[in-house]
């Protein structure tokens, strides 16, 4: 099994790549406004040794973010997915981030970590905000989905939040949770999930754009 992840959300490219039995990399480049041109030249240099044709799913990280690299990153992992006929996962965001907020949880007791809150500055001095549940079992359970909100509408949803919460204020370096994308794909693969690639769209805040 060989699973692939692209992050195209920011300003940065992530990718990453494993077998899941050891075999494990990603990488980040700051390509900035090089990314729509260059994205394509860096994917085929980061697969190598692989080919395309031994992957058996790809991953997407479908936003919120940065509206033409989100775009094009989910416009390139369809393509991908339509061409070889394999599974794709989109995965948000705000769940890449929450899902790497496990490891620097593991002095709660196993199956008891607090839910995690995640927010992200978007445009008009608003949010993106959402809370999820790490479940050892089931991996990440969205309790709040992704939501554009007023920052007084966030922290009113935080204050009354009925449960311990884990708050991760994201800013910039997103590209660097593409490991976690490539987690969540994989919990998604092991429970039997395979998406088809015709229903990842992008997340902009607003209604899904059709592709």
């Amino acid at each position: 099994m060989l699973g692939l992840a692209i992050h195209t959300t920011s300003p940065e490219l992530g990718l990453a790549i494993s077998d899941f039995r050891g075999e494990f990399r990603h990488q980040v480049w700051p390509l900035g406004r090089d990314l729509s041109s260059r994205l394509h030249v860096y994917l085929a240099d980061f697969i190598q040794p692989q080919t395309w044709r031994d992957l058996t799913f790809i991953a997407v990280v479908t936003g919120p973010g940065g509206f033409t690299g989100t775009r094009i990153g989910v416009v390139t992992a369809r393509t991908l997915a339509q061409q070889l006929e394999i599974p794709l996962f989109g995965v948000s965001t705000l769940a890449a981030l929450a899902e790497g907020a496990r490891s620097r949880l593991i002095h709660y007791a196993a199956g008891r970590f607090p839910d995690i809150a995640v927010q992200l500055p978007a445009q008009r001095g608003e949010l993106f905000g959402a809370l999820y549940q790490l479940s050892d079992h089931s991996g990440l359970i969205p309790l709040f989905p992704d939501t554009v909100l007023t920052q007084e509408s966030w922290l009113e949803k935080l204050n009354s939040w009925p449960t311990d919460y884990h708050l991760i204020k994201a800013e910039g370096g997103l590209a660097a949770s593409v490991k976690h994308v490539l987690t969540l794909a994989d919990h998604g693969w092991r429970q039997g999930q395979r998406p088809h690639w015709s229903k990842v769209l992008p997340f902009y805040g607003q209604h899904p754009v059709d592709l």
